[in-house]
């Protein structure tokens, strides 16, 4: 299964943005369908975004026009670009290989990478 390690996060205030990055550690990166998720304390895992091996992409409402999810197949990294953060977005951002760009998770998870948004 492919490894993949998430990295970008840390603490932001209300407005702000953030860039988090997925390294994935196979070439075969470039024909899966990736997706972002994340975890708030106490709650499940959700869907944040989804991208297909052709660019087409999907996100969850709650933050459509807010986030962009993007990948550069060369490097084999998947990116979720986050602006405009709110406190409710503050989780633990993971990605994953996903069967459809609406989400639906088929591989392994990383450690994940913790977004707080606070003042």
């Amino acid at each position: 299964q492919v490894q993949l390690v998430e990295s970008g996060g840390g603490l932001v205030q209300p407005g702000g943005s953030l860039r988090l990055s997925c390294a994935a550690s196979t070439s075969a990166f470039s024909i899966y369908t990736m997706g972002w998720y994340r975890q708030a304390p106490g709650q499940q895992r959700e869907y944040v975004a989804g991208i297909s091996s052709g660019g087409s992409t999907n996100y969850v409402d709650s933050v459509k026009g807010r986030f962009t999810i993007s990948r550069d197949n060369a490097k084999k990294t998947l990116y979720l670009q986050m602006n405009s953060l709110k406190p409710e977005d503050t989780a633990v951002y993971y990605c994953t290989r996903i069967r459809s760009i609406w989400g639906d998770s088929i591989g392994s998870w990383g450690q994940g990478t913790q977004v707080t948004v606070s003042s």
